[in-house]
């Protein structure tokens, strides 16, 4: 777990220079790590993925994800299903909510 919470530590670092990211932060229960992200848009979910590429694989050397969900509208998670295609995600389409 220490190597994890450093890597963590490192993927925010790289996150704090990407300007469509609404907020990205870890949370910890034992040995599970909750991850909670957001962007402005598919294309700054891509530019994420892209920027921290080579921490998660070497985060995903040391963990399993035990479930990873994709939340948006109907044309941005079309945009996203083949780039995340490999992690298996569950995706959700946006019905409706507050947007601010």
């Amino acid at each position: 777990m220490t190597q994890v919470k450093e890597l963590l530590r490192q993927m925010v670092a790289r996150t704090l220079t990407e300007t469509a990211n609404l907020y990205y932060d870890f949370t910890i229960n034992g040995d599970v790590v909750f991850c909670r992200e957001a962007y402005v848009g598919a294309e700054g979910l891509l530019t994420h993925v892209e920027n921290i590429r080579p921490l998660l694989a070497e985060v995903l050397k040391l963990a399993d994800v035990l479930r990873l969900e994709v939340h948006g509208t109907s044309a941005n998670l079309e945009k996203v299903k083949g780039p995340l295609a490999t992690l298996k995600p569950e995706w959700f389409v946006f019905e409706c909510g507050v947007v601010r």
